[in-house]
């Protein structure tokens, strides 16, 4: 097979659109979490409609270390611009593999370095009082604020993911040691994991699901402005209803901003932290920790906690 290079948009002779979409699709593909198929999905189309711009560029090592740039010139996160690189060295190994790009290039694409990351990106956490407010901010009185309640119930009591929200099903709420969890959460990298819900998000949930008359399917549906109850919510319509509700009390979160909450607040109400681990589905307990954002307490050390006095002193 040749190594020359070959446009991003026609590969080995076939046609321009078929070579795309093949190679495309094998990528998106490979993950099974729904947010790393739209950030793939989108970074791959950015990095098609900058190939294909007026310069027509080739898929090789020089075009990919210039779209880097042109990605930190557009002042991205190093994370952002690591995410979009790991896409497009996907989009490579995928197009060799298949006979779409010869082994040489593809290597070469790969070897490419991303952007270099200093500290943790640690997020945001709401206070006690933050909390209580944004659960109080939906309206108890209408069926919209009703959903919306249960909605940040299940996100600030349980450290859910909002797409793990938007795909609750009816059968994934039983009782267990007489008490309510979600059953057999299907997570990242396919992890299955229950989580107790507390008393408070259950009384939410039902009050939510006896005014819209749900039975059975998912749990949290749309609702149109008649105030009908339609079909599920999507990952990002959960998005918008935690960032709505955030404005309007002025807190800058989103919805994974709760799911720290969720564990910070645990934390400090000294819940074990291999508990906050397995109700997050962390496969390490390091992750938990970057979640808890913990910093050395000089007040109350571990020293303080011994248990040992030297004595004649």
């Amino acid at each position: 097979m040749s190594s020359a290079p070959v446009p991003i948009n026609s590969v080995n002779g076939q046609p321009p659109v078929w070579g795309w979409v093949r190679v495309r699709a094998l990528v998106i593909d490979s993950v099974s979490s729904p947010h790393s198929r739209r950030a793939y999905t989108t970074a791959l189309d950015d990095f098609r409609r900058w190939s294909e711009g007026s310069s027509r560029r080739p898929f090789n090592r020089e075009s990919v270390q210039r779209y880097r740039k042109h990605l930190e010139s557009r002042a991205m996160s190093a994370s952002a611009v690591n995410l979009h690189l790991t896409a497009i060295r996907k989009l490579a190994r995928e197009a060799a593999a298949n006979g779409l790009l010869s082994h040489e290039s593809a290597a070469a694409i790969v070897d490419v370095k991303g952007c270099r990351q200093t500290g943790v990106r640690t997020g945001a956490w709401l206070t006690p009082e933050q909390a209580k407010a944004l659960l109080n901010a939906p309206s108890p009185d209408t069926l919209r604020g009703k959903r919306d309640r249960a909605l940040l119930a299940l996100l600030l009591g349980c450290g859910l993911r909002r797409d793990e929200i938007a795909n609750l099903v009816w059968d994934r709420v039983a009782k267990r040691e007489d008490r309510w969890v979600i059953v057999d959460i299907e997570g990242k990298g396919n992890r299955i994991r229950s989580v107790p819900m507390p008393r408070w998000a259950k009384s939410a949930m039902d009050l939510w699901i006896a005014a819209a008359g749900i039975r059975n399917g998912l749990y949290f549906r749309a609702i149109n402005q008649k105030g009908d109850v339609g079909d599920g919510l999507t990952a990002q319509a959960v998005y918008l209803i935690v960032r709505g509700y955030a404005d309007q009390l002025g807190i800058r979160i989103a919805p994974h901003d709760l799911r720290r909450t969720f564990a910070k607040l645990a934390h400090r109400g000294h819940a074990p932290l291999e508990q906050i681990q397995l109700s997050l589905g962390h496969e390490s307990v390091v992750t938990t920790e970057r979640y808890l954002n913990l910093q050395q307490d000089f007040a109350d050390a571990p020293c303080d906690h011994l248990g040992i006095e030297l004595e004649n002193l």
